[in-house]
């Protein structure tokens, strides 16, 4: 990828001040659940730079790009996902991916959404109309990728999101995105949250004793999952949260206190692609001697090829092709 740079100083001394990017995971309620709180302020900015975009597309580009930084907890060793949402209405829709290595990557489908009217507030649902939420998991050992498709029933991606892990996984999932622009429109916080509900073994209740898989202990998980929700439910704007120089411990400690949560791992996730023009040059190459021939004869010297989950350009000279 080539690095695009932030060029607004005073938003890099923010950010320099600021609270340094991270994801905390954790697990609560003896391991009944396990979630993550991610500061992706400096992600969100280094994503909105290598797209150039405005603010409308910043904002959904950077819900999407967070909720997939997220979905990292939930793969199995080695893996890449791929967070698809394709809607009919004037956002088109993006894909995002993300790969257990810790980056992120991707785009919107319509990087110049049409406004109709002056924007009053961060309700999106009119930019996105009705369609597909597709996750497909790349995991390293499997012959094929597993894809699992939705349907797009709230036209909020966070929401559609937790849907499909429930429809299509069966597991109870919550995800919590917020992006906090200046009066000048720079964004200066921004944060995601993630939970999920582990099936209703092991730990133990709300009373002390261990949990089994008796409709009692079925019950009691339910129940937990309620209280769970509502904790999750009372979390503040992250965004802003991170602008005003907020933790993430404290802000798990707070939110599920009453869970015991504990922090096991904290961990990096940037916005990167590994695009290179060498890479571009031998796909280039691999298309076929007749049509690589065709290029050489009669495109212009260098090729210019973009990269679009990063917004790279690269300039190819002919002679990487020889």
């Amino acid at each position: 990828m080539i690095r695009q740079k932030i060029l607004d100083e005073e938003l890099l001394t923010q950010l320099e001040n600021g609270e340094p990017d991270g994801m905390t995971v954790f697990v609560a309620a003896d391991g009944m659940f396990r979630g993550a709180f991610y500061n992706g302020t400096r992600m969100v900015n280094q994503m909105r730079a290598q797209h150039n975009l405005g603010i409308l597309e910043t904002m959904i580009l950077g819900q999407a790009t967070l909720c997939t930084a997220l979905m990292i907890q939930t793969m199995k060793g080695r893996e890449h996902l791929t967070f698809r949402y394709d809607t009919n209405g004037p956002a088109a829709g993006f894909s995002v991916e993300a790969d257990s290595t810790g980056y992120v990557r991707g785009y919107i489908f319509q990087d110049k959404i049409p406004i109709e009217h002056e924007i009053t507030n961060w309700d999106l649902t009119e930019f996105f109309g009705y369609g597909t939420v597709t996750i497909t998991r790349d995991t390293e050992g499997q012959k094929e990728p597993h894809t699992g498709t939705t349907e797009i029933r709230f036209r909020n991606i966070a929401k559609d999101l937790a849907w499909h892990f429930a429809k299509s996984e069966q597991i109870n999932t919550a995800f919590n995105t917020g992006i906090q622009f200046d009066k000048k429109g720079r964004v200066v916080g921004a944060g995601g949250l993630f939970m999920q509900a582990l099936p209703a073994m092991g730990g133990v209740s709300s009373k002390g004793a261990p949990l089994t898989n008796s409709a009692n202990a079925n019950s009691e998980h339910d129940e937990l999952i309620e209280r769970a929700e509502r904790a999750f439910g009372s979390a503040p704007s992250l965004g802003q949260w991170f602008s005003e120089g907020g933790k993430r411990d404290a802000l798990i400690k707070n939110l599920f206190r009453e869970f015991n949560p504990k922090i096991v791992l904290e961990r990096d996730v940037i916005f990167d692609c590994p695009c290179s023009a060498q890479g571009f040059a031998q796909s280039i190459k691999n298309l076929g001697k007749a049509e690589v021939q065709d290029i050489l004869e009669n495109d212009k010297d260098p090729l210019e090829v973009s990269c679009k989950n990063c917004g790279s350009v690269y300039k190819i000279p002919k002679s990487m092709l020889m």
